[in-house]
């Protein structure tokens, strides 16, 4: 069991964190015809603006309620009021998601009841949603601020059925750290058993990639309100990662449909326990497709051996895909040197490591020495060329490569990517580390 500790430094010398809103704003991309709007300063929107269009490199809908001194000290009823009613006017989304911000929040304004006066007051956004979301910047991180959204839309966009379950209907929620490849993989998954996932939100159809047909001012698609509101008439839910637990129990609770937690999907063993669960569900063997992957992915396993047995890694990430992470590469023999994450949960003594230490990638450049890969986001380049080790860019951003809404990790065919590029990058580091040949 890893013991938690906390840096205890004064400030970030480079930061691992990044905000509860910017979280929540991308589960609301996962939206079809979505619009997430800020409640906060243009500051705080730009900022996650920026991260998510060099991450993405794709146009970003984000839109703000530009608070101000005097707003802030007032009330930000009207700034809010009038941003709804221009998103409408001239973006026409189905959805408005809307996010607190430390600046709201601190003011403690009645938010809920601001949308009651709104909605009073303009009937003209009778035919939108507005889902709200408490997703404060002290309270949290990203995987955070993406678990409340979801867990507002389950609470505010999802109807009790009114008919029986639909033997053929899974839901699964996705978690803050899946990419839309993986996304696109864990549907492909669940299809092949003759069901129909619902994914929410569903990244794979909106941040993509792809080139639309036509300008869309909204999220140019993802999770239909009409699925969303259906969710209530699954079979099952899967759920992957505790900070997704929130919105599995807020769907139970609603609407009856039974819940199982995987702490991620990447791994032989992880993935073994989706195929099991959905084998289960559907009263149907597990694909000849799928049992091929597995044999593929324990080959690559044994490809991989000599290159991943008794090395060490450094891993910083959000809690929940450091538990991902940290799990399969036990699962590869791999130890870890240092685990940083970037807040205090309890599962995160599950995480298999000596200690895991709540801090910033400065915690992680101090812990890394002699270790032979670090695994985190782009903002890890500047520790790993001053330590001479090699980076493999995982989680959110990365802005310095491409393709990284493409990326897949999960399953039997996203670890066996895993596999063959790190077994790659750590046969180059020994290659180049060896010691010249005898004369």
């Amino acid at each position: 069991m890893a013991r938690i500790v906390h840096s205890g430094k004064a400030c970030s010398t480079n930061p691992l964190k990044h905000s509860a809103p910017l979280g929540g704003a991308l589960a609301f991309m996962g939206l079809d015809g979505c619009m997430p709007l800020l409640h906060g300063s243009q500051g705080c929107t730009a900022f996650a603006l920026v991260l998510m269009v060099r991450h993405y490199r794709e146009s970003i809908p984000l839109q703000t309620t530009a608070m101000n001194e005097v707003t802030t000290v007032l009330g930000g009823l009207d700034n809010l009021e009038q941003a709804l009613v221009n998103i409408r006017e001239r973006a026409h989304p189905k959805v408005i998601g809307i996010l607190t911000t430390g600046l709201t929040e601190t003011r403690g304004e009645d938010f809920p009841g601001d949308l009651r006066i709104i909605r009073e007051r303009r009937p003209e956004l009778a035919d939108t949603a507005l889902v709200l979301a408490s997703t404060p910047d002290f309270s949290g991180g990203l995987q955070e601020g993406w678990g409340k959204a979801v867990t507002a839309m389950i609470h505010q966009l999802v109807e009790a059925p009114a008919l029986g379950r639909d033997p053929e209907q899974v839901n699964v929620l996705a978690p803050s750290h899946f990419t839309p490849g993986d996304v696109e993989e864990v549907k492909d998954i669940v299809e092949a058993f003759g069901l129909r996932p619902v994914m929410l939100p569903d990244l794979s159809l909106s941040l993509d990639g792809h080139v639309p047909e036509r300008w869309v001012g909204a999220t140019l698609g993802g999770t239909s309100l009409e699925d969303i509101r259906g969710m209530g008439r699954s079979i099952l839910t899967l759920t992957v990662g505790e900070h997704m637990r929130w919105a599995a129990e807020a769907l139970k609770r609603k609407t009856g449909v039974p819940y199982r937690l995987f702490d991620g999907l990447t791994g032989l063993r992880a993935s073994d326990a989706l195929i099991s669960a959905l084998a289960e569900a559907s009263g149907r063997p597990v694909p000849e497709r799928l049992r091929r992957q597995r044999s593929r992915l324990v080959d690559a396993m044994l490809d991989g051996h000599f290159a991943f047995s008794g090395r060490r890694a450094a891993v910083a990430a959000e809690p929940d895909h450091l538990l991902a992470l940290g799990s399969w590469l036990a699962e590869m023999g791999v130890g870890m040197t240092a685990a940083i994450t970037t807040v205090h949960l309890p599962m995160l003594a599950r995480v298999p490591a000596d200690e895991v230490v709540v801090g910033d990638l400065g915690d992680l450049e101090a812990r890394a020495g002699g270790c032979d890969l670090l695994l985190t986001h782009a903002h890890g380049r500047q520790a790993s060329e001053r330590l001479g080790i090699p980076l493999f860019r995982v989680g959110f951003p990365i802005f310095d490569r491409l393709g990284a809404a493409h990326q897949v990790g999960v399953g039997y065919r996203g670890t066996c990517r895993l596999i063959f590029e790190i077994a790659n990058i750590l046969t180059e580091r020994s290659e180049t580390h060896a010691a010249p040949a005898a004369r």
